[in-house]
């Protein structure tokens, strides 16, 4: 058991208004605890979790998180709902928020494993797996999907997908608002050759008021997501999140209302590197693993690029976190100075 977790930890009231999507290889533990320094209130989610490396796998590897990225959901890929119920349970137990199941990705790698995308061809089974986690977890069940498979547009084939998997319990549904082609294009294309339709997604709001509506998609300011919570009930941003995470920090004053962020760059800077340091002593984590997530927060900013490249220039693997951060800073020390 995560000793930073535990299953009497009290709930968390779920807000899907602003989230961060599930991204493999990006979204681990470090990249989240970079997340929440930013913003207090988006809901975060783990990369895709299989069923059969929880079941058969190194549990504490995939569920270990740090108490301060609250709230938080673990998205499962998986079809069988005996197998989806025993893993929400340990996600439960390890004291996550809410469970997800992936019906959205696309790679050929998932479809063997028959989950992700291709199950939107299979409602009843999804529906199955919903009941059977919903029977043993009191945490929420959701459900991220695209908007269709393939090249076929037809509305009412994502407006029935909706429909089994809401009878079955599920009240939230993550809405991918581009098709999945599970034959000619890579995950990386899937993100951006199919069309994106957020008509789609407004008119499924529209059908299915009393559901959770969230919307994601190609999102990259703050005024197409203010328009879009006009129409659904939540945005879920994805790649922009990840390559400009500075963006992240404006979001509480923007969507919840909260006071304006005080917080500076370097100041996130400076937890990372305090994060670091207890990481390198409870686990043994080098820097260079969690530095990695943070390399787009200066993000159009003079220096940036030489920031960057201190921040992930292997050569200096062997120093000591702050002392690299004393090395990427030299060069905007230096500007200040020429310019006095």
């Amino acid at each position: 058991m995560n000793s930073q977790t535990s299953p009497q930890n009290q709930p968390v009231a779920l807000n899907w208004r602003m989230s961060v999507a599930p991204m493999m290889d990006w979204t681990d533990r470090h990249c989240r605890y970079l997340h929440r320094l930013l913003t207090r209130h988006t809901l975060l989610y783990t990369e895709m979790v299989t069923t059969g490396a929880l079941l058969h796998g190194d549990v504490p590897r995939h569920l270990r998180f740090n108490a301060e990225e609250h709230p938080l959901a673990l998205q499962l890929g998986g079809s069988e709902p005996a197998d989806l119920a025993r893993s929400a349970q340990l996600g439960e137990q390890w004291g996550y928020d809410e469970i997800n199941l992936n019906c959205g990705c696309p790679s050929e790698r998932v479809q063997r494993g028959a989950f992700g995308a291709c199950l939107m061809n299979e409602a009843q089974l999804v529906a199955d797996g919903v009941k059977a986690m919903r029977d043993v977890v009191q945490i929420p069940v959701t459900v991220k999907h695209r908007i269709g498979i393939d090249k076929s547009e037809s509305y009412d084939f994502v407006r029935d997908f909706i429909g089994t998997v809401a009878d079955a319990g599920c009240e939230v549904f993550i809405v991918h608002a581009r098709n999945a082609w599970l034959k000619g294009l890579s995950p990386k294309e899937n993100r951006e050759v199919p069309p994106l339709r957020y008509d789609v997604v407004a008119r499924l709001k529209r059908e299915f008021p009393q559901l959770t509506i969230a919307i994601n998609g190609g999102f990259k300011d703050s005024a197409a997501v203010a328009e879009q919570l006009e129409v659904v009930d939540g945005v879920m941003i994805g790649r922009e999140a990840y390559h400009n995470p500075w963006w992240l920090a404006s979001w509480d004053a923007q969507f919840y209302g909260a006071a304006p962020s005080a917080l500076t760059r370097e100041a996130v800077e400076e937890q990372m590197v305090e994060y670091m340091e207890r990481e390198a002593l409870a686990h043994g984590t080098h820097w260079y693993s969690i530095a990695r997530h943070m390399l787009g927060l200066r993000h159009g900013l003079a220096g940036a690029r030489r920031w960057r490249q201190v921040w992930s220039d292997h050569r200096l693997k062997g120093l000591p976190a702050r002392e690299v951060m004393a090395i990427a800073r030299l060069p905007r020390a230096e500007e200040a100075g020429a310019s006095a």
